[in-house]
């Protein structure tokens, strides 16, 4: 059990890129972090780097889980409420970019669904309770200004027809939007205060994201690699949603360079907000809300 004055941050996709870079400088602020990876051994790595900048007393813990197992995220957050006793900040920043060719989940949900999207939804669920005993919880979702080339089909949504990997990409990230706005609102209707949401667009970050997909997105990654912004550069937004006293009061809003943006889409209404909820529910096979 951790030390109940020590704030307690989760932060998925940990191992490299933007989610290290969190992680890292939220270790360096006093925090006591929890990795959730996939890969044991870049996991244990990465633990071992940030725990020599931790400040004495001040852990750095790992929780294996591929997000794109249901039962791996029930089992990962089974593990978290048992060992921790709240959560001050969650960051849903594990995102991926699958091949050309449609995969499924072990589930059975289109792989950038089940990782980008249901992973982190059902996750956040979990651990609700335990954010809701934090005196000012957070949590943070990192969507992409990718969201702006979506066009979900809420009768497709595991994409079954027409799937190409950058449509699947755009749309999970116009999913970790409205997630996080649909969120906020519902946990303002219930009265829960010490809980915020925000969402942001990191910048287009120069990595080996997208590594696995198309010729065609690796030839785009590649070309605008000199025009791209540093993962340093791309964690900022994060770690300022996650610390900041000036955003302490907001939820629900969508940040870029640490500024609010609006979001515009024509799939943002409220019916289909709805309608994405109540399909995201029951594709993890439950309520988001445990009441």
């Amino acid at each position: 059990m951790s030390d109940a004055s020590q704030s307690i941050a989760l932060v998925t996709g940990a191992t490299s890129g933007i989610g290290e870079v969190t992680a890292r400088e939220l270790v360096r602020k006093g925090y006591h972090v929890v990795l959730l990876a996939r890969n044991a051994e870049k996991a244990a790595h990465t633990r071992q780097q940030l725990q020599q900048l931790a400040q004495p007393g001040t852990r750095v813990d790992v929780l294996l889980c591929d997000l794109s197992d249901l039962g791996q995220v029930r089992r990962a957050a089974e593990e978290f409420n048992q060992r921790y006793a709240r959560l001050d900040v969650l960051i849903n920043n594990a995102g991926l970019v699958f091949g050309a060719e449609r995969e499924t989940s072990v589930n059975g949900h289109e792989m950038t669904l089940a990782t980008n999207h249901l992973g982190p939804f059902l996750l956040t669920s979990l651990l609700l309770d335990k954010l809701q005993r934090s005196p000012a919880a957070r949590i943070i979702n990192v969507a992409s200004m990718a969201h702006k080339f979506a066009r979900p089909d809420l009768a497709d949504l595991n994409a079954t027809r027409n799937y190409s990997p950058m449509r699947a990409y755009a749309n999970s990230k116009l999913f970790n939007i409205l997630f996080t706005q649909e969120l906020a609102r519902q946990l303002r209707q219930r009265g829960i205060t010490n809980v915020s949401t925000n969402s942001l667009h990191p910048g287009v970050v120069a990595s080996n994201f997208g590594s696995n997909s198309t010729w065609l997105t690796r030839a785009f990654y590649q070309m605008a690699a000199p025009f791209m912004t540093t993962s340093e550069d791309g964690a900022q937004t994060s770690i300022y949603l996650a610390t900041s006293p000036e955003v302490a009061g907001t939820s629900g809003g969508y940040f870029a360079k640490k500024r609010p943006e609006p979001v515009k889409s024509t799939f943002n209404i409220p019916e289909n907000i709805r309608h994405f909820w109540q399909k995201s529910e029951e594709m993890i096979g439950q309520p988001f809300f445990q009441d």
